[in-house]
């Protein structure tokens, strides 16, 4: 029979798994105290949140939030970086926390928009430039071809506004 703590617990996850944009397992075995609460504290700046889960709970409310998936996630020691706004945020951060402290934090797997990720996926997840950059590579991308037909088009007016200014030099050192 599950205590109200319990049920609780369940309900609050559920709701977590179900806001989030991506949630990434991660193995914080060998971590202490205070380097979680900087990791957790890293991950708060970026709008980020991470709780240590018991797995039993997490399937429980997996379940419970529509996610079956979620299951591949959970195994040993679990702790799940929930990412609500921009999913490369909760990747980026949990990469350069591993890089720069060298501490034995495990990225195990994520789940993003339904589908299960890889380590390895996470870790090009992470790679990638923030999303303003992007924007802003894309627009360039999408101007290219109108700034060249602009180009295109101009080039004879161009022309012929040079070819008359040429010609009324000649004609004023002619005449002067």
């Amino acid at each position: 029979m599950p205590t109200n703590a319990k049920r609780d617990a369940v309900a609050d996850l559920a709701g977590r798994i179900s806001r989030s944009s991506i949630a990434i397992a991660t193995d914080f075995s060998g971590l202490g105290v205070n380097n979680l609460t900087e990791l957790r504290k890293r991950l708060r700046e970026q709008g980020v949140e991470y709780r240590v889960v018991k797995n039993r709970i997490a399937l429980l409310a997996a379940t419970e939030a529509g996610l079956d998936q979620f299951a591949e996630l959970l195994e040993g020691s679990t702790g799940i970086a929930f990412g609500y706004d921009e999913p490369v945020a909760a990747a980026k951060t949990l990469d350069e926390f591993v890089k720069q402290t060298r501490l034995p934090l495990i990225i195990r797997k994520g789940i993003m928009d339904g589908a299960v990720l890889s380590s390895t996926q996470v870790a090009v997840l992470a790679a990638l430039p923030p999303r303003d950059q992007l924007i802003a590579k894309l627009l360039g991308q999408m101007n290219a071809p109108i700034t060249g037909l602009v180009y295109v088009l101009s080039g004879p007016v161009r022309g012929l506004a040079m070819v008359l200014q040429r010609r009324g030099e000649q004609l004023a050192a002619a005449g002067g």
